[in-house]
This record gives structure tokens, sequence and C-alpha cells, in this order.
């Protein structure tokens, strides 16, 4: 993929994309956040899934999208935070999809990471049966984190399955064997903007060779800018490049990526299709 700086792929008009995971609460969206939702509009980024990994940021991508059409909510704990679980809080969850029903879309993130470890894996591993759990009770397909714990993630999803509402594996960083077994599950696959990176070898054979009916496409913005954007704020018109490089890595216009990607969200998350006009 060869694409300079400011020179965004492009899509015609018929077309569009749906970027499935992207934090619109943080910091780093403040000070121009309708701007940012313009340019992506613009773009023919149709719809963003901001999603929660906090009570607090829950409630805020609630906000957020009783705020604006092009945006939805998901609402979970990230293993980095559920070491400050409380009794109450699954229960605060839970009445918030109830009273929230049309703006929340999603259970997640939610899921294991042993890389920062900022949570104890044990305290990690038993909150995220219980989220899965909460997920299924409140008819969500569930948003799953994992680094560095595919083997524990693997074996509690199978425990909890089947999943009658879907699950996508966020920011999926495995190889084409780890897909296998996550698409035997019934889940989808969310390739990130490292799909562009030179050394991304195993994510990109990923996005080759998995069925496109299985592919979501996320920026996980404000993290992980692609190539040409790489290092700075990731923001969801960068979609276009993600889109664009797995375009090239099938050898097929990335209208039909758009296409399809977009379709296998509309249907994961049960967006209405009045949102893509």
């Amino acid at each position: 993929m060869n694409i300079e700086p400011g020179q965004l792929p492009q899509l015609t008009h018929d077309t569009f994309l749906i970027d499935s995971h992207c934090h619109l609460d943080m910091d780093a969206y403040q000070d121009d956040l309708e701007t940012i939702l313009e340019q992506a509009y613009q773009n023919n980024i149709r719809t963003i899934i901001s999603v929660g990994i906090d009570e607090k940021s829950s409630r805020q991508a609630i906000f957020l999208a009783a705020k604006y059409t092009m945006v939805k909510a998901t609402i979970g704990i990230h293993p980095h935070d559920v070491a400050h679980i409380q009794p109450q809080t699954f229960d605060i969850l839970a009445d918030l999809a109830e009273k929230n029903s049309k703006d929340i879309v999603g259970y997640g993130e939610i899921g294991l990471d042993y890389v920062k470890n900022y949570t104890p894996a044990d305290i990690q591993r038993t909150h995220f049966r219980s989220q899965l759990s909460l997920a299924n009770e409140l008819k969500l397909p569930v948003i799953i984190h994992d680094r560095e714990a595919h083997d524990d993630i693997l074996r509690i999803l199978r425990e909890a399955a089947p999943y009658k509402y879907g699950g996508v594996m966020h920011c999926f960083s495995g190889n084409m064997t780890l897909a296998r077994q996550v698409l035997d599950l019934g889940f989808h696959i969310s390739i990130p903007g490292v799909v562009t990176f030179k050394n991304a070898t195993d994510l990109q054979k990923v996005a080759r060779e998995a069925p496109l009916t299985s592919l979501l496409l996320e920026t996980d913005g404000p993290f992980l800018s692609p190539v040409p954007q790489r290092g700075k704020r990731n923001e969801p018109t960068f979609l276009l490049y993600t889109a664009q490089m797995i375009a090239d890595l099938r050898d097929i216009p990335i209208n039909e990526v758009a296409r399809q990607t977009s379709a296998n969200a509309m249907r994961l998350f049960r967006l209405p299709p009045t949102l893509m006009t």
C-alpha cells in the first residue's frame, strides 16, 4: 500500500465503512470531536461504535450515542479495570442496558490482558466469565480483548458457548490458526490499523485468508493509527487506510471490502439501515 499522508483512499458514493471499535470518550478527542465526526461522515464512515471500558466510559459512550446519530455505544469493564468491580457494578450496567437499548449495541470490551497485568489473572478470568454471562442475559454481542492470553480466552469462550447474539475478537493479534478457532466459535474477527505495519505478517495473512464475511474493521482510536498516519492520533477517517490494505492483500476493490465488512457489522450489532443514509 503506497499511500502518502493526506492521500486518503476513496469509496464510491454508494458504499460506506463502519468503525466497529473506537474510544470517542477519551481525552484525545475532546477538543475537536465534532470535527472528527464530520470528517468521518464526509469520507463515508457512517457509524462509529464507541466502546465502554468501565462504568464511567460506558455512560459517556451512551451520552455520545444519544447526542450523535452516527455513534452507537457498548458497555462493559475492561480487564485492566475489573479489580475495581463492586457488588453493584453489574446491576448498574444491566440498568443502563435496559434504559438505553436504542443506543447500546454490544457488551465489551471484556476479556484478558496478560501483558499489562493491571489486575491479577485469576480475577480477570472470574470477571470475564461473569461478563460473558451478563452479556447473554442482556442479549448483546460480546467484544473480546485478548492480549497474550489466547489459550485462556479460547478455553473460557468455549466453556460459555454457544453465543446466540454473536461476538467479535477485537483488534485481532493472533495468527491464522487462532483465527480459525475464533471463527469456529461463530465469532467475527476485527482488523485494526496494525495490518498496515510492515512487520504484521501474521495479521496480514489473516486479513488475506479469513472469510471476508467474518471480518470487521476498526480503528481502536485514538490508538494504533495505520500507515501512513502511524504515530499520530487515530481517528475514524483513517479506517480507509485499513480498508485499502485489506483490499490490496485480497486483490479486490476497496468498495467490496467496505460493502462486506459493513454488512457484517450491521448484522452483528443489529444496526438499522437508516443509520447509513
